[in-house]
C-alpha cells in the first residue's frame, strides 16, 4: 500500500505532475535541487503548480470549508452515506476517518514551497536575485505560512486555550528520507507563520494578478492570525491596511449575489482559480456538494444550511444573502442549499457549475476582523467597530444599523456567519472564542442516531481536532506518542 506522509512524499514529490498540465520541471528526486529551478521562470512555474496543488479536493477545493461550516453548526445533514458525513458527526478515530488528506496534501504544498525557497536563496547567493524572484520568494513563504495556520487549527488547540500544547512538525527545508520531525508546540507554530508573514510582507507586489498572493493577501492572513491569537491592535492594523487600499473594493447590494458566478472579482484578495481542464472536480467540486438533491445530474444534496443559520440570516426576509441559497430537499420551501460554488445560474464565468472559483479570502470577511479586532482591543473603539461592521450589515436592508452605543461581539460573530456561510470560518471562530456549538441533528433523527458526539459540544470535547493518521504514526515513530488526546 502507497504511504503518504511527510517523510515520503520528500521521496517521491514531484513539482506537479505532468499529467496537471502545470510543470515542466523536473522532480526535486530525479535531479539535482540545485538545477531543478534556475530561474525566475521556473520559480513562476512551481508557484502555478503551488496554487494548482491548494485546490485539491483535501484542501481548499472542498474538504478544508466543508470542515468549517459542517462542524460549526452552519451546516446540517439529510441523509448519512453521501460522503464526508463523519465530519458532521465527529467520527474520528486515527485509523478511520482521520481525513488524512489534510496531512498529506497540506505537507506536499509545503515541501513545494520550501524547495522553491530553498531554490531562490541559492540563486539570491549567486547573485542571480531580481524583484521577480524575490515576488515568487514572498509568495512562497505567505502560502506556508497560510498552510500552518490552516494546519495548525486541524491538528492544535486553539492558540488562546493553550498555546503549549502539541501543534504540528514544522518543516522548513527539504528534509533527508531518514528524518523523523517532531510536533512542535502550537505557540512555535504561530511564531513560525508570523515570521514567514513578515518575511514575506516587503518582498510581494502590491499589484492584484488573480488566482495568486500579494501584499494585501498577506496582510489579511496576518490580520487573520493575529485575531485568532487574541492580538488585536495588530489584527486591526493589518485589516485597515487593506480596507483602506484602493485596490479593493465591497460590492454594492445589487451586485453581490452574480460576483458568486465571476472571477477575480473587487472583493477578492485571495481566490484560488478552477479551471475545466485542470483542477476542476466534477461532481466532487465544492459546489456539487452544497446542491440539493437530483438540482442537476450527480448533486446528492449532501449538506444543506442548518436552522440556526437560516434564522440568523432570516432576521431580515430582504437580505440580500437569500440571493445565493436555493431550495433543498427537505421541503418545497427550505432555502437551504448554497450557491456560491456552482455559480447563482450554474454556469460561471466557465459556464460549468463545478469549475468555479474558490474565494479563500475576501474584502467583507477584513472589514468583520476590523470591527471584531476594535471592539476587543485593550481600549475598545466602539465607533470604528460599528462602522466596520455596518460596512457588511448593510446586506440586510431591513436590519438597523449597529450604533457605538450597541454594538456587540454577538452581532459582529452573527454578520460573519450570515457573510461567510459555506466558506470554511465558523467552526474555528466558535473555538477561538470558547462559544458552544449546536447542531441541527433534527434533520436525520431519529433515522440516524448521533453516537459520536452530543448535540452540543465546545473546544474542550475530545474530538475537537482531529487526530494524527496512522499511516504517519506508523511511517514515523518519533511522533507515535504525541498522538492527541482522545484518540
Amino acid at each position: 500500500m502507497k504511504k503518504i506522509n511527510i517523510i515520503f512524499t520528500v521521496l517521491s514529490i514531484v513539482l506537479l505532475s505532468s499529467c496537471e498540465g502545470f510543470l515542466d520541471v523536473k522532480p526535486s528526486n530525479s535531479a539535482p535541487a540545485e538545477t531543478s529551478i534556475t530561474s525566475a521562470k521556473d520559480a513562476a512555474v512551481v508557484i502555478n503548480g503551488l496554487m494548482s496543488k491548494m485546490a485539491s479536493s483535501n484542501y481548499y477545493g472542498r474538504n478544508f470549508f466543508m470542515y468549517g461550516d459542517a462542524k460549526g453548526g452552519d451546516f446540517a445533514i439529510r441523509s448519512q452515506g453521501r460522503g464526508l458525513d463523519a465530519l458532521y458527526v465527529f467520527n474520528h478515530s486515527a485509523s478511520s476517518n482521520s481525513y488524512s488528506g489534510f496531512w498529506s496534501q497540506m505537507y506536499h504544498c509545503i515541501l513545494q514551497a520550501n524547495n522553491l525557497l530553498v531554490n531562490i536563496e541559492k540563486m539570491e547567493t549567486a547573485g542571480l536575485g531580481s524583484t521577480e524572484l524575490s515576488d515568487y520568494k514572498g509568495q512562497a513563504l505567505t502560502a506556508r505560512a497560510l498552510i500552518y495556520f490552516d494546519m495548525v487549527r486541524l491538528y492544535g488547540k486553539p492558540y488562546n486555550m493553550d498555546k503549549a500544547s502539541y501543534g504540528v512538525p514544522l518543516v522548513l527545508v527539504p528534509l533527508d528520507a531518514a528524518e523523523q520531525p517532531t510536533r512542535s508546540s502550537v505557540e512555535e507554530v504561530y511564531t513560525q507563520i508570523l515570521k514567514d508573514l513578515t518575511d514575506a510582507e516587503p518582498l510581494l507586489s502590491k499589484s492584484v494578478k488573480g488566482g495568486y498572493l500579494n501584499y494585501y493577501a498577506n496582510l489579511a492572513i496576518q490580520s487573520r492570525v493575529y485575531l485568532t491569537m487574541d492580538r488585536f491592535s495588530d489584527a486591526l492594523s493589518a485589516a485597515e491596511e487593506v480596507i483602506t487600499s484602493p485596490k479593493y473594493s465591497l460590492y454594492a447590494n445589487d451586485k453581490w449575489v452574480q460576483s458568486w458566478s465571476n472571477e477575480f472579482g473587487s472583493e477578492s484578495i485571495f481566490e484560488i482559480a478552477m479551471y475545466l481542464d485542470e483542477n476542476d472536480l466534477g461532481s466532487g467540486s465544492l459546489g456539487y456538494y452544497l446542491l440539493r438533491l437530483a438540482k442537476i445530474k450527480n448533486a446528492m444534496g449532501w449538506f444543506m444550511a442548518s436552522d440556526y443559520y437560516l434564522a440568523r440570516l432570516n432576521e431580515d426576509p430582504t437580505d440580500v444573502r437569500w440571493g445565493i441559497m436555493d431550495y433543498d430537499e427537505s421541503s418545497n420551501t427550505r432555502f437551504g442549499s448554497c450557491l456560491k460554488y456552482s455559480g447563482v445560474d450554474l454556469l460561471g464565468d466557465k459556464s460549468s457549475p463545478s469549475a468555479v472559483n474558490v474565494k479563500v479570502i475576501r474584502l467583507s470577511e477584513i472589514y468583520l476582523i476590523a470591527a471584531e479586532a476594535a471592539l476587543r482591543q485593550t481600549t475598545p473603539d466602539k465607533v470604528k467597530a460599528s462602522n466596520y461592521l455596518n460596512a457588511i450589515r448593510k446586506r440586510s436592508p431591513g436590519l438597523a444599523l449597529s450604533t457605538s452605543s450597541d454594538v456587540t461581539l454577538d452581532m459582529i460573530i452573527d454578520e460573519k456567519s450570515k457573510e461567510l456561510f459555506a466558506e470554511g470560518q465558523r467552526y474555528f471562530d466558535m473555538i477561538r472564542l470558547n462559544r458552544s456549538i449546536e447542531f441541527n441533528d433534527e434533520f436525520i433523527f431519529p433515522a440516524v442516531q448521533i453516537t459520536h458526539r452530543t448535540k452540543t459540544i465546545d473546544r474542550t470535547f475530545p474530538k475537537a481536532i482531529l487526530p494524527l493518521p496512522v499511516s504517519e504514526t506508523d511511517a514515523n515513530p518519533a511522533i507515535k506518542n504525541q498522538q492527541n488526546p482522545g484518540y
